[in-house]
């Protein structure tokens, strides 16, 4: 690695700084320079602590210089300001968010610190995550580094937009209903969404549809970040079958043959942007190059069935929040906990119930019809920044379509509790970035990494920038 630094990958940060190839402060100070450069464009940082990050770069040096080997160890990282850290402010996006700082952190924060991470700054997110895109009243519109014009996605667009634009290598991300994927398929940037359990929270969000992960430029990054997140956890509910092997092991490893079931249309007759449906096939493509079989496949990704459940669970999860000053939210977000108060609690376990046995059903397919399914990973490509916030205030509590495209093919996923991986396979004529999403049968991600090395070896895209980030 000829110049490491906020665009180079998180694994090759982390050996160059073990072989003092540069020392953990002046990565950091790399980085925080990248984001006096581009924030005010992109406006994707929107809380620092420059001197604590210093202090924790200075610990990192010193743990590096006595041989500590946790695997990130001196590697910045944002964290996304719906997770709680330490002794760090969390406001959910919201004017109407807490006061004070943390006094614990979220499990995934916690492992980060204990992978070797420096955690830095925070980035923007819609008010408490339920929308595709990343605005918000309090810390206004997030931009797409690829077209400043256009959304980099939600509710992780800051922190996709924070790695797309070369201010860190990649940031913590959460995905409720695409909340990885659609970021990092706007971005040009890989994410997964892991399977329910696999990785421990303190409490599960939306039945366990909330996961914990990143945003990263390559699947070997990835697969990594899955090895310092996953559990087991004795405490929880929950837990994933334990994994065969670390995860980067698979990041490599060939994949066995495969039926690949290809969904290059949108669900129940939903209109689907021709080069989305391409970034489907160009993938199916690429693996029946490689081997595997590809069959053709419709599943209901999107029903009332589906969603209408889901979203009494997801209104309901505001009461997790302490600390929030009610009055003051977003219009789509007072509707949200208007309707939630009207919901009885009869309906909710209703829903819950009714979630369970449809997933059953919809899981089916995986290892029947065929092994891992690929489809689009939006139904659009990435909206003008500004304009879905101003359609979800303007009818509070009504389904807003950007969005719904957005989530077509993505919110099932988090549903049944199925891994899923967004990739950057195409490109538009203009060279804008778009993603296509793999999803695999129940916790195999190891397939789904075995699977995206390959595709990034047959479509290279991880040396792809944005002409910001190279300013």
């Amino acid at each position: 690695m000829s110049d490491p630094g906020p665009t180079s990958s998180a694994l090759e940060l982390a050996a160059a700084l073990r072989g003092r190839e540069l020392s953990a402060v002046e990565l950091l100070d790399a980085c925080l320079a990248s984001v006096d450069a581009h924030n005010g464009d992109v406006n994707a940082i929107v809380w620092r602590d420059d001197d604590a990050a210093r202090h924790a770069a200075k610990m990192a040096d010193a743990a590096l210089a006595r041989g500590d080997d946790a695997a990130f160890l001196g590697v910045p990282i944002p964290i996304k300001d719906l997770t709680p850290v330490a002794g760090w402010p969390v406001t959910y996006g919201s004017r109407g968010g807490p006061e004070g700082v943390s006094d614990a952190g979220e499990l995934t924060t916690e492992a980060f610190k204990r992978a070797g991470f420096v955690l830095c700054g925070r980035t923007n997110t819609p008010e408490f995550g339920p929308i595709t895109v990343t605005e918000n009243e309090r810390y206004g519109i997030t931009r797409n580094p690829w077209d400043l014009e256009r959304t980099p996605g939600g509710s992780s667009g800051g922190a996709a937009a924070a790695v797309a634009s070369g201010m860190f290598p990649l940031a913590h991300a959460t995905d409720g209903g695409g909340s990885i994927r659609i970021p990092a398929a706007c971005c040009g940037l890989v994410g997964l969404k892991p399977s329910r359990g696999r990785v421990p929270r303190r409490a599960q969000g939306w039945l366990g549809g909330v996961v914990e992960g990143a945003v990263t430029r390559t699947v070997a990054e990835t697969a990594a970040i899955l090895d310092v997140l996953s559990g087991p956890d004795p405490r929880a509910w929950y837990n994933a079958p334990a994994p065969d092997r670390p995860f980067l092991e698979e990041s490599g490893r060939e994949p066995a043959r495969l039926r690949i079931g290809l969904m290059d249309h949108g669900p129940n007759g939903l209109p689907i942007d021709p080069t989305c449906a391409e970034a489907a096939r160009r993938t199916a493509a690429a693996l029946e190059e490689l081997g595997h079989e590809v069959v053709p496949a419709d599943v209901p990704t999107l029903s009332e069935e589906l969603v209408a459940p889901f979203l009494v669970v997801i209104n309901a999860s505001l009461a997790d929040y302490e600390g929030v000053d009610w009055d003051k939210v977003e219009p789509h977000v007072k509707a949200a906990v208007a309707t939630a108060r009207e919901t009885s609690s009869f309906d909710y376990v209703a829903s819950a119930a009714l979630l369970e046995r449809y997933s059953r059903d919809l899981v089916s397919a995986w290892g029947a019809d065929f092994d891992v399914l690929v489809t689009p990973t939006t139904a659009i490509l990435p909206p003008r920044a500004g304009d879905v916030i101003k359609l979800a205030h303007a009818n509070p509590g009504q389904p807003v379509e950007p969005v719904l495209a957005m989530v077509a093919f993505t919110i099932f996923a988090n549903i049944t509790g199925l891994p899923a991986i967004s990739l950057p396979v195409h490109t538009t004529e203009e060279g804008f970035p778009v993603g296509a999403q793999l999803v695999g049968a129940p916790f195999c991600e190891a397939q789904l990494i075995r699977l995206g090395h390959a595709l990034e070896e047959a479509l290279p895209w991880a040396g792809r920038r944005p002409a910001l980030a190279t300013a």
